[in-house]
C-alpha cells in the first residue's frame, strides 16, 4: 500500500491532455474554451439610445417644464435597425427609440414620458429640460474592439454563450470531451426493475458513476457490467482502451477468486501505478496508465465507490476542465469522528452554518455497504491517520459535494 499523498502525487503527474474542436456556440456549454476571445468590433457600436423618446440638442430645452414646455419641430423618426442617417438643427427634434442610432447633432434624448407623445407629426412638446449625453449609450462604452472578451481556459456558462454570439462568433475553439467508459462487474448484478432474485443485488454503482459524469458535464462513451470471466472482461476492456480516455471501473480490483480485473488490465499492457492505498473506505484502489489514458479500477462496495470516484475521479475531470478545484475546508465536528491510525478516514456527512460556525456532523453509517449514509449528505469529510477518535467541537476537513449547498 502507498499513502493517500503518495497516491494523489502519481494520478496528479499522470492526468491526460486533451485536443481542440470547433464546436457551434449553441453546444459550446460546459466547455473550456482553448483560446482568447476578443472583441470584434466596439460595443455599443454606435452611440444609441437607451430609451424610447425624441432625439434633441439639450441646449434647445433649458429650462423646460410643465409648466412652460418648449415646442420643438419633429423631422422625422429612428426606429431600432435603421441606418440613422438624420441630422437635426437648432429647435428640431426626431424620434428615436431604444436601440436606434442617435442622430447628427443630437447629444440628449427625452423619453416620451417627458413630452406630449407620439402622435403630433409636426412639433413636440417638452416637458422636462436634459443634459448632453442622457439616455446616450456612446459608442465603444462598455467593449473596445480586441480587448479580451473571455480569457482562455474559462468554463463556457450561459453568460459567456451571450457574448459569444453577441459578437458574432457562431463557433468557438474548445477542449474536447474525454470519452469516458464506465463498467461494473459481478455476476451477482442485476438491473433496477428486474426481479431479484436470491443470491442477486441490483446494480447502483453505474447508474451513480452515470449520473456523476453527467453532473461534471461529460458524456458516457461505453457502460456495460461484465460478467466475471477474463474473456468478456478482455473484450469489453481492449474496446475501452482502443475508444475512450478515461475508464473507471466498480469492482474486480481486490483479492477475491474472481477478481480479475486488475489481471486483465495488465494483460492489455496497462501500467500499473498503484493498487492499493491506505484509506477507508477503498484500501483496494488501482490506478493505472496506456497511451496516455488513464484506468481507475474502484471497490464494488457502493460507499467505497461513491467517495471514490469523488475524491479520485472528480478531481481529474476538474483539472481537465480547466476550473479552480473546490477546497478542502475546515469545519468544526458536531460528533465524534472515528479515525484510524494508518488510513485516511473519510466518511459522508452534513455541513451546516450553527451561530455563524461552519460545522458538520458525520454520517453515523460506518459499512462501506451502507449507500443510505450518503442520503440528505452534502459532504465529505476526511481525516488524516491518527490515534484515537476526533472528538466534538474539533476542527476536520471538509468538501461540499459540487451540486449541494451548505445548510
Amino acid at each position: 500500500m502507498i499513502s493517500f499523498d503518495q497516491a494523489k502525487s502519481i494520478v496528479n503527474k499522470n492526468i491526460i491532455t486533451l485536443d481542440t474542436e470547433l464546436v457551434d456556440i449553441i453546444e459550446s456549454g460546459n466547455r473550456v474554451l482553448a483560446k482568447d476571445i476578443k472583441a470584434t468590433f466596439d460595443m455599443p457600436r454606435f452611440n444609441n439610445s437607451s430609451m424610447d423618446g425624441f432625439a434633441v440638442r439639450a441646449s434647445d430645452i433649458k429650462s423646460a417644464s410643465k409648466k412652460s414646455p418648449i415646442k420643438l419641430k419633429l423631422i422625422g423618426g429612428i426606429a431600432a435597425g435603421d441606418p440613422g442617417d438624420l441630422s437635426i438643427g437648432q429647435g428640431e427634434c426626431a424620434r428615436c427609440m431604444t436601440g436606434a442610432p442617435i442622430p447628427h447633432g443630437a447629444d440628449a434624448i427625452v423619453i416620451v414620458e417627458d413630452t406630449s407623445g407620439f402622435e403630433d407629426k409636426n412639433e413636440v412638446k417638452i416637458f422636462a429640460e436634459s443634459f448632453s449625453g442622457k439616455n446616450i449609450r456612446y459608442k465603444g462604452e462598455e467593449i473596445s474592439n480586441d480587448d479580451i472578451l473571455i480569457k482562455k481556459n474559462q468554463l463556457i456558462s450561459a453568460s459567456e454563450i451571450g457574448i459569444l454570439a453577441s459578437f458574432g462568433y457562431g463557433k468557438v475553439l474548445t477542449y474536447c470531451t474525454p470519452k469516458i467508459a464506465v463498467f461494473a462487474t459481478g455476476d451477482e448484478l442485476i438491473e433496477p426493475g428486474d426481479v431479484l432474485k436470491d443470491g442477486k443485488i441490483y446494480n447502483s454503482n453505474l447508474y451513480i458513476f452515470s449520473e456523476l459524469v453527467k453532473q461534471r458535464g461529460f458524456k458516457i462513451t461505453m457502460k456495460e457490467v461484465v460478467n466475471d470471466s477474463p474473456e468478456s472482461l478482455r473484450t469489453f476492456l481492449s474496446e475501452a482502451l482502443n475508444n475512450c480516455d478515461i475508464i473507471i471501473s466498480s469492482g474486480g480490483v481486490s483479492m477475491g477468486k474472481y477478481d480479475y480485473v486488475r489481471d486483465i488490465f495488465m494483460e492489455l499492457g496497462v501500467k500499473e501505478h498503484f493498487w492499493k492505498v491506505t484509506q477507508k473506505p477503498g484500501k483496494p484502489l488501482f490506478f493505472g496508465t496506456k497511451s496516455g489514458k488513464m484506468i481507475f479500477g474502484l471497490p464494488g462496495n457502493p460507499v467505497s465507490s461513491f467517495l471514490g470516484f469523488m475524491v479520485w475521479v472528480w478531481p481529474v475531470f476538474d483539472r481537465l476542465m480547466r476550473v479552480q478545484k473546490s477546497q478542502w475546508i475546515t469545519a468544526k465536528l458536531e460528533s465524534t469522528f472515528p479515525r484510524e491510525p494508518i488510513k485516511t478516514r473519510f466518511l459522508f456527512g452534513k455541513l451546516f452554518i450553527k451561530k455563524g460556525n461552519l460545522m458538520c456532523i458525520p454520517s453515523s453509517k460506518l459499512g462501506s455497504h451502507m449507500l443510505s449514509s450518503a442520503l440528505d449528505a452534502n459532504c465529505i469529510i476526511k481525516a488524516d491517520p491518527g490515534q484515537g477518535d476526533i472528538q466534538k467541537g474539533k476542527n476536520i476537513l471538509v468538501k461540499l459535494l459540487p451540486w449541494k449547498n451548505i445548510l
